[in-house]
């Protein structure tokens, strides 16, 4: 009886919906909620990345590949941005801090049909390398933190 039990109450919580959960504010973050649609925030941050003279390096996303499986589920995309020379300025103050690279920006879709961008800041990405990284890997994070809030400041606006 116990075992039929579990078995119905997991098949009920595997069957539910998969509903949209915005992504709240937290320490080192910067959440920007936004009127735009998804797709439509998803092609402003790509846009602005550009205009800053950064890549997309990595774009990845749960969405798609889901669809492909015939389950819906909100969008949601990951897009890491970088460029060479902050990651040879970066790698050479701090082996380690490079797992960091590229860093993300998380652009989600709400339950209202509006979208959310969100990333960690450079500074609070590194900030557990400056010990060893000094002053070089700090540049690099202010220097990158100026960029990803020209982009999010640009992206919403577009």
């Amino acid at each position: 009886m116990m075992r039929s039990t579990i078995t119905l109450v997991l098949t009920m919580l595997i069957a539910l919906p998969v509903s949209a959960e915005s992504v709240t504010p937290r320490e080192g973050w910067r959440v920007i909620q936004t009127e735009q649609s998804y797709s439509a925030l998803l092609d402003s941050v790509r846009r602005s990345v550009t205009e800053e003279d950064m890549a997309v390096v990595t774009d990845v996303g749960p969405t798609e590949a889901a669809a492909q499986r015939g389950e819906t589920i909100p969008g949601n995309r990951v897009l890491g941005v970088f460029r060479n020379d902050f990651a040879v300025r970066a790698v050479r103050a701090s082996v380690p801090a490079m797992i960091e690279a590229p860093i993300r920006f998380y652009v989600t879709e709400d339950e209202d049909g509006t979208a959310t961008l969100s990333w960690k800041k450079p500074s609070h990405v590194f900030a557990p390398y400056l010990d060893s990284g000094g002053a070089e890997l700090r540049a690099v994070a202010e220097e990158l933190d100026r960029i990803f809030e020209v982009i999010g400041s640009t992206a919403i606006e577009k």
